[in-house]
Order: structure tokens, then sequence, then C-alpha cells
């Protein structure tokens, strides 16, 4: 069924034509965790938490980044901000930033995100240049059984398997 599903896959990405086929691997790879949070009632608070999340919702990383830092060195902050903080650094090309996010996110005690966690943390792998890294991280992911990037883990490994291995 997984040769199915990664053939499957491959096909729609030349069938959907250029897109998002052009930029390096790191680029096409990444895409920002959606914003789950604009929406939610405003207090005092979570403002600077839904002030951040406005910009990040416009891929104003910079400004959205800044604000998460503000907003998460606040007592009683909602961790879930690390997975949006670490989108920030990774749309900046600060990898190993968004790495630390993750750490931070994954010692939290927010439970939901543990395939998050594995993905993001295999595309910063794979934008800080740490190839052999990344497709051992993608494999772990598209091998895994039910999981919720299978299907970019699986993309990732064959776009890294036509680069040269180190």
């Amino acid at each position: 069924m997984r040769p199915i599903m990664i053939l499957l896959f491959a096909i729609s990405l030349v069938a959907c034509g250029p897109g998002k086929r052009s930029g390096s691997l790191c680029e096409r790879t990444f895409s920002p965790y959606p914003d789950l949070v604009t929406g939610r009632a405003r207090t005092t608070a979570n403002a600077g938490y839904l002030d951040a999340m406005a910009l990040y919702a416009k891929g104003e990383f910079l400004g959205a980044r800044d604000g998460l830092k503000a907003y998460l060195a606040k007592k009683g902050a909602d961790k879930a901000a690390y997975m949006y903080l670490a989108c920030c650094h990774l749309a900046l090309g600060e990898p190993y930033d968004a790495e630390l996010q993750l750490d931070h996110l994954q010692r939290s005690s927010v439970l939901q995100f543990d395939d998050q966690i594995e993905w993001y943390s295999a595309v910063c792998l794979l934008c800080s240049g740490q190839l052999d890294r990344a497709r051992a991280a993608a494999a772990v992911i598209a091998n895994s059984g039910p999981h919720t990037y299978s299907g970019e883990a699986a993309a990732l490994l064959m776009e890294l398997d036509v680069l040269p291995k180190k």
C-alpha cells in the first residue's frame, strides 16, 4: 500500500505543475503550520499572542517572531506558541533557532504536537543542510504508520534520493 501512496503523491506533484517546485528544497518543503489561534476571544493574557498571530497569518514572520518571543517570555503563556515561533524561524532561514523552539515545545506539557514536532524537526535538519539526518528523519515518519506528515515525508525522501548522498 505504501508504494502506491508514494507513487500517487509523486504523480500529484508532477500534475500540479511548477507552483511550489521552484526554489531550494528547503523552501519547497517548508510550509508554515496553519494558524489555529486567530479567532480566539481576546483577553489581557493572550493579547500579545493574538497580535503576533495576526502578523503570522499575513506572512510577516519577523514581526510575528518578535511578538511570539515576547509572549512566551510571560508566565502562563500558551506553550503551543512555540510551534508558531519555530515556523517563524524556519520562514526566516533560521533552522537552528527553529529546532530550539521545537525542543521547548517537546519538553512542555503540551501533548498534541508529536507529529508536528517530528516533521518540523526533519525540516530543520533539511534547511540546515544536514541531508543525511533529514533523510533518516523523513524515513522514520514515512514508515511509521499513521502520521500527519507521512505524505510530505515520502515526497521529501523522493527529492532527497535524487540528490547525491554524502
